[in-house]
């Protein structure tokens, strides 16, 4: 084996770990191409002296992989599965060992030495691709399966690997496909018996741009479930952000003292609740100052707030506000009332400070029900993001750009359908549309396009 020559890249032999890195009970090992059954005879042996390319496909063996001296390296079991019934189309062997890294190196490094070379990231799902087991849209759902931050992000990109995306995109081909074969048709026919044609044509374009608008319409809240929320506590200085961050993380993050501008950074931390993750960001207090590294701080102070999906106001109603503090804080509720939560902190002491609106929130740290309080209406504000949202994919930039591309493309065929129809031209962009859903499905997509995607994808998968 080590000796054979590949014609295709496709049909080299890739192996890989596909579990996690690091000390545990289990780690597996996949081993995919041409000659994946044969390397993997050629590191093994198997009880009662047996070979894997003897036995029947889709089977579990026990056995061991030896080096290049017939010492041991471990104990395993082989899952044997010949192509094309396989993930990659291609014959695969599976080694489930014991998930020390020394064991998985020995192994990986024995795969080499006979023939296999280690797999590029995703380089597995995309031999999926290019073996027609799945297209593009499924193979960047199992990423998103993988990398999913919410139990809803978690379904959908399940869903999407069932297809769900795929089938609406493959029912817009076809209405193109149709569009296209009357275009070319009316080549054949006399202006006034074509200009049904148009009609007909017209149609089929309108219903796909209102299906792709219809897809398109709830990328912002796709990608909060995709991403998680980001939540920024703003407020003045020693307005206690940094109190009310670590009481909602759990956990002292940030470093809280009397001291006015402790904080001159934005600290992040994440937690998950109600199967969604929230990424709670304490920033620099808002004030005037010439420190510049505070300056610097109160700058990104600003930022967090224009890019964070809900915004927890802090104020400080222990005690009266200062002009300029009423100023900021007037400000801030004008430019992101729809994101914000005002939140009156201190709520154990007497409240002095004039009320701001929109009606604010009570809570102490010292005081663990009010913090509870504060993550429900937090909860509340996450599932109004959602209330639009109600389909069952998740798109990808690229999915979303095509998109766009693609609804562009169409929407410029509209107007050579209202009189004297140049078909020819319909025809045009209809091929060129038809070509945007081949990149989109991966039907048609250039090899630079193939490792754009792919680049995401993790090694083993």
């Amino acid at each position: 084996i080590r000796g054979m020559s590949f014609s295709l890249h496709d049909e080299q032999t890739i192996v890989a770990l596909c579990s996690p890195k690091g000390s545990g009970a289990i780690g597996l090992i996949r081993i995919s191409g041409t000659h994946a059954i044969a390397i993997a005879d050629a590191i093994s042996t198997l009880s009662g002296s047996k070979k894997l390319s003897d036995q029947a496909t889709h089977t579990i063996h026990y056995g061991k992989v030896r080096d290049v001296d017939g010492q041991t390296i471990d104990t395993v079991l082989f899952l044997l599965m010949r192509g094309p019934k396989t993930f990659t189309g291609q014959d695969t062997v599976e080694i489930t060992c014991h998930n020390n890294p020394f064991i998985i190196e020995s192994i990986l490094n024995r795969a080499l030495q006979v023939g296999a070379r280690l797999a590029h990231p995703g380089e597995f799902t995309r031999r999926a691709v290019e073996n027609k087991k799945i297209d593009l849209i499924q193979a960047e759902a199992i990423n998103d399966l993988i990398h999913a931050n919410s139990q809803e992000g978690l379904k959908r990109s399940l869903s999407q690997l069932e297809g769900t995306l795929s089938h609406r995109i493959h029912g817009i081909e076809k209405e193109l496909v149709k569009a296209l074969a009357l275009s070319e048709a009316s080549f054949e026919f006399i202006d006034e018996e074509s200009l049904e044609f148009g009609v007909q044509i017209k149609k089929s374009i309108t219903e796909v741009i209102a299906q792709i608008t219809h897809i398109n319409q709830s990328f912002a809240q796709q990608k909060h479930i995709r991403e998680g929320i980001r939540i920024a506590l703003i407020g003045s200085v020693n307005a206690g952000k940094s109190s009310l961050f670590n009481a909602i993380v759990g956990s002292d993050r940030a470093i809280v003292t009397s001291q006015a501008g402790t904080t001159r950074d934005v600290i992040e931390s994440g937690l998950y609740e109600q199967g969604l993750y929230w990424t709670l960001i304490d920033t620099a207090g808002l004030r005037q100052t010439d420190n510049v590294i505070e300056s610097a701080g109160i700058e990104r102070s600003y930022k967090e707030a224009h890019t964070a999906d809900i915004v927890l106001l802090v104020v400080d109603a222990s005690r009266n506000l200062t002009e300029q503090e009423s100023e900021i804080y007037t400000a801030l509720i004008e430019k992101y009332e729809s994101k914000i939560i005002l939140v009156h902190s201190k709520s154990d002491l007497p409240q002095v400070a004039k009320k701001l609106l929109p009606e604010p929130i009570l809570v102490s740290c010292n005081q663990p029900d009010s913090i509870q309080k504060l993550k429900a209406i937090i909860q509340k504000a996450i599932m109004r993001l959602f209330c639009t949202e109600g389909s069952s994919h998740l798109l990808t930039n690229r999915q979303h750009s095509l998109l766009l591309v693609l609804k562009q493309k169409l929407s410029q065929s509209i107007p050579l359908l209202e009189k004297d129809i140049a078909y020819e031209l319909v025809s045009h962009h209809l091929q060129d549309a038809l070509s945007e859903l081949a990149e989109l499905t991966g039907k048609s997509v250039s090899e630079q396009g193939m490792d754009a995607v792919f680049r995401e994808f993790c090694v083993g998968k």
